[in-house]
């Protein structure tokens, strides 16, 4: 008999429990539903503002960016998601000047720590809000930030470059002046001795 007892017993607590968990559904099927249609309601998606999302150049209207290729974005960032690649080129003043030629990008390694960007001495960095970003294959997480052609340095004009050219004379003929003066001071120091 005592065994009758224990399966009834076991039987009444399994329906109890059965019944408290169809509670739970049941009030689960009365609320409102908060599923979002997201394809559909792609262009009425509010994204806050503090998500960050991919790593881009801030671009002016006549399609120049504030980027002046210095590296510190590189070396601050801990798993090395930024690589740039320079290029160095010559000024209207006749001195040389370092340019981006690339900007690469792994959005695949990136924390989104933003160091990069409170580190740009220029806030030539900005992380968009832009979160569809899924691909198939890792090489297509590595992008290329400076997609707009870059402009070329303008050619220096006859006069800019006589005038670089006068500053740096000057320049030399100052230099060799203060030598003189010092050596003479050095001359006159050593007679007086």
């Amino acid at each position: 008999m005592g065994s009758v007892k224990e399966y009834f017993s076991s039987l009444g607590s399994g329906v109890a429990s059965l019944l408290k968990g169809l509670q739970v559904t049941g009030k689960e099927l009365v609320t409102p539903k908060l599923t979002e249609r997201y394809p559909e309601d792609r262009d009425s998606r509010h994204v806050p503002e503090r998500f960050r999302a991919i790593l881009t150049l801030k671009y002016n209207a006549e399609g120049n960016h504030k980027c002046i290729a210095c590296g510190t974005c590189e070396r601050n960032c801990p798993n090395g998601t930024i690589t740039l690649e320079t290029k160095m080129v010559d000024t209207a003043a006749g001195t040389k000047k370092k340019k981006l030629s690339k900007y690469l990008y792994d959005l695949g390694s990136c924390t989104f720590c933003q160091l990069c960007v409170t580190s740009c001495p220029t806030d030539a960095l900005e992380f968009n809000n832009d979160f569809e970003q899924a691909v198939f294959t890792r090489s297509k997480l590595v992008k290329q930030l400076n997609y707009l052609p870059e402009k070329e340095e303008p050619a220096p004009t006859p006069e800019e470059l006589a005038k670089a050219a006068a500053e740096r004379e000057a320049k030399i003929a100052a230099a060799k002046a203060k030598a003189a003066a010092i050596k003479a001071a050095k001359e006159a120091e050593a007679e007086n001795k």
